[in-house]
C-alpha cells in the first residue's frame, strides 16, 4: 500500500533527506588512497549520531554496519571491511538517517585518484540518468515512465546493463515502501504517480552485462563479468507540478571540489 504524506510530513522528511547529503559531505575530505572503508563508514556513523539521528541500515535485517560500501564491481550492499582505498576504485556509498520519525535514503558514486575514460563515462551517465527519471516523476505519470526513461539513457543511448533485480522504492515512515522503482520497463505501466508520494529513484548501472551475483555473506551484490557499476540516488516527491527532489548532491559536490584526490569531473 502507497502511503502518501501531507505537505507537513515533507517538510519534516526532507531534513532527513538532507541529512544525509550532509553526512556524505562529511566524509568526502578523508576519501583518498590508504584509508579503510572501515574508517569511512565510522565517520559518516559519527556524523549520524552526532546530529541526533539514527544510521537506518544498521540492524536493518541484520545489516552490520551504518553504511553500504560498494566498491569497483559491487553494484549495492557491500560491507565496510579492512580494505584499504587505492588509486582507480569507484566506491559506491548508499546512506540512510531515521529523525523526527522519517527516513533519508541517498547514494553516491565516488573515484578515488585517476579513472579511466570509461569508468568516467559510467559514472557520468548514471548520475545524468537519475535526473533523467526524476524528470519523469510528474502527477499523472506512471511509475514505468521513469523506468523507462532511465532504460533509454543508459542502456538503449550509452550501452551500459541496467540491473533488473535491484530497484528503487517508496519511502517515508519506513525504509522501504510501496511502489518499487525499477530502472527498466515500459511507458504508460505501474502505479500512477499522485500528490504525497515519496520516491527513492537509484540507477544501479553496470558498464558490462545486466546480470549481477550474490556473495554468500547474503548482501553484497556483485556483477557478473566483474565490471564496475555505479550508483547513484535521490528522493523525490510528486507534487501538482515541478518534481521536488528531498536530498541534495550540493554539499557533496562542493566538498568533491575541495578534495585533491578526488581528481575526475562529470562535465561532458
Amino acid at each position: 500500500m502507497i502511503q502518501y504524506k501531507s505537505p507537513a510530513e515533507i517538510e519534516v522528511m526532507r531534513h532527513s533527506c538532507l541529512l544525509v547529503g550532509e553526512a556524505h559531505a562529511a566524509v568526502v575530505p578523508f576519501l583518498k588512497a590508504g584509508i579503510t572503508t572501515m574508517l569511512v563508514n565510522k565517520i559518516v556513523e559519527e556524523f549520524i549520531l552526532d546530529h541526533q539521528a539514527i544510521p537506518s541500515f544498521k540492524n536493518y535485517h541484520g545489516f552490520p554496519a551504518a553504511t553500504c560500501i560498494s566498491m569497483n564491481d559491487a553494484v549495492v550492499h557491500g560491507f565496510p571491511s579492512d580494505y584499504i582505498l587505492k588509486d582507480g576504485d569507484i566506491i559506491s556509498l548508499d546512506i540512510g538517517v531515521y529523525k523526527n520519525g522519517f527516513h533519508g535514503d541517498s547514494a553516491y558514486t565516488y573515484a578515488i585518484g585517476e579513472i579511466g575514460a570509461d569508468v568516467q563515462k559510467l559514472l557520468r551517465v548514471t548520475k545524468a540518468s537519475l535526473y533523467v527519471g526524476i524528470d519523469k516523476a510528474r502527477q499523472g505519470n506512471r511509475i514505468g515512465d521513469i523506468s523507462n526513461a532511465i532504460q533509454e539513457y543508459t542502456e538503449k543511448k550509452n550501452g551500459f546493463g541496467v540491473v533488473r533485480e535491484m530497484v528503487g522504492h517508496g519511502l517515508g515512515r519506513d525504509l522501504h515502501e510501496d511502489p518499487q522503482v525499477p530502472n527498466y520497463g515500459k511507458k504508460g505501466y505501474g502505479a500512477k504517480l499522485k500528490e504525497g508520494m515519496v520516491l527513492a529513484i537509484e540507477p544501479m548501472i553496470n558498464m558490462g552485462v545486466r546480470d549481477i551475483i550474490q556473495l554468500n555473506d547474503g548482501w553484497t551484490i556483485l556483477t557478473k563479468d566483474s565490471k564496475p557499476s555505479a550508483h547513484f540516488e535521490h528522493d523525490v516527491c510528486i507534487t501538482k507540478s515541478e518534481p521536488d527532489v528531498l536530498s541534495s548532491f550540493e554539499a557533496i559536490e562542493a566538498a568533491e571540489q575541495k578534495n585533491e584526490n578526488l581528481t575526475w569531473s562529470y562535465a561532458e
